[in-house]
């Protein structure tokens, strides 16, 4: 008997494909494939290929005995769903992100897997493995750098051509998929904003929904966010920027970090608090800072830090956590409770473009979201509207 535990793979798509293959391949030592399920039978194929069982029904493999846990890589709806219904069968599960389209929705997973503490739930937020990322948290954690003053976010490097939008009927749809760029290209960084810098309490937003693409949902979007100390956020994302920026930016009452192309990292440190260091400039200060001749390296040092990234690593080490985390052995890396972060974060950006006012994120109006959201599902003509 082999002590790994056996993944059920629901959907073999892109994400699924890839996932197996890892496995297939021993780049996840404690983890196997236990087996895949497909709505599409011609899967089966690959399922025969790697030697595991194949089903066309979720419910079938989740009761079949095949399989310790399940990865969820389906259309983000059913993602709910598929990990109650996991859950409820004694199955720990994995779901992809979002973890909900709504809160409403996402909430009710939430809330059924903290009834089943036994359970491992945990969501893909493979991006928190980063070890940039997982640096910059530290020292937020650590609190050596003081409290957010301000955080930005430019993510706008996710350039998907017409073609992309027309390449399946549920895609870039409200009935279908529930947004655009909110909920396929940022989630990771909706989650990695708020898992360094904390939640926001309120949101204002303009979103522009099929600007420079034929699509119903949001193809960019600005958003503007305050903090519960008073610090203040923006994160500005689209899918029609050819060239693309990627560009963090984090400042702290004794510093700033600056991460670029989520490569390069430029931590500054200042020697005191900026507020005292603003107290104690005499004129003669002042007049050296507006003549260029004042030497800052009295006041910072600054350090440049790179990064190398390994194609697939950081999923590999999502699924080793996950394994590891039902094995008793650690704690996971993104529990799936976090997950309603992002969802809230983005509920309340469509929600504030919408309304054309100030959201209260502490305080969410989930029912109107789901109204006006099945407004505009209802618009659509082609899917159930959602409850």
């Amino acid at each position: 008997m082999s002590n790994k535990l056996r993944l059920g793979i629901i959907g073999l798509g892109a994400e699924g494909g890839m996932y197996a293959d890892f496995l297939n391949e021993g780049r996840v030592p404690n983890m196997e494939i236990g087996a895949i399920c497909d709505i599409l039978p011609e899967k089966k194929e690959k399922a025969d290929e790697y030697g595991v069982p194949f089903y066309a029904d979720y419910k079938e493999l989740i009761t079949s005995g095949d399989v310790d846990a399940v990865v969820t890589t389906v259309p983000h709806y059913l993602h709910p769903e598929m990990g109650i219904y996991a859950l409820e069968q004694g199955i720990h599960a994995l779901v992809e992100k979002p973890v909900g389209v709504y809160t409403k929705q996402a909430n009710e997973l939430i809330d059924y897997a903290a009834s089943k503490p036994e359970l491992k739930f945990g969501v893909f937020f493979n991006q928190r493995t980063n070890q940039l990322y997982k640096d910059i948290k530290a020292i937020m954690d650590s609190g050596e750098l003081g409290a957010l003053r301000h955080t930005s976010w430019i993510i706008t490097t996710w350039w998907r051509p017409q073609g992309y939008y027309n390449q399946s009927a549920w895609r870039a749809t409200w009935g279908g998929e529930g947004g655009g760029v909110l909920v396929n290209q940022a989630p990771h960084q909706l989650d990695l904003w708020q898992w360094m810098c904390g939640t926001p309490e309120r949101v204002f937003a303009r979103a522009e929904y099929g600007f420079k693409r034929d699509i119903a949902v949001e193809d960019e979007v600005n958003a503007l966010v305050s903090f519960p100390n008073g610090a203040t956020g923006t994160f500005i994302t689209a899918t029609h920027d050819m060239v693309g920026t990627d560009r963090l930016e984090i400042l702290l009452d004794k510093g700033k970090i600056v991460v670029e192309d989520s490569k390069k990292v430029t931590i500054t440190r200042l020697v005191e608090n900026e507020e005292i260091l603003s107290k104690d400039m005499s004129m003669e200060d002042v007049k050296l800072l507006f003549t260029g001749k004042m030497d800052m390296d009295k006041y910072m040092t600054t350090e440049v830090k790179e990064y190398d990234s390994v194609w697939g690593q950081q999923h590999v080490e999502v699924l080793r956590n996950f394994a590891a985390a039902v094995a008793g052995e650690e704690e996971l890396l993104a529990p799936g409770s976090d997950g309603i972060n992002g969802v809230r974060l983005a509920n309340g950006i469509h929600l504030s473009s919408w309304l054309g006012k100030e959201v209260d994120l502490v305080n969410f109006d989930e029912e109107t979201y789901l109204e006006e959201l099945n407004k505009r599902i209802k618009a659509e003509g082609k899917f159930e509207e959602r409850n």
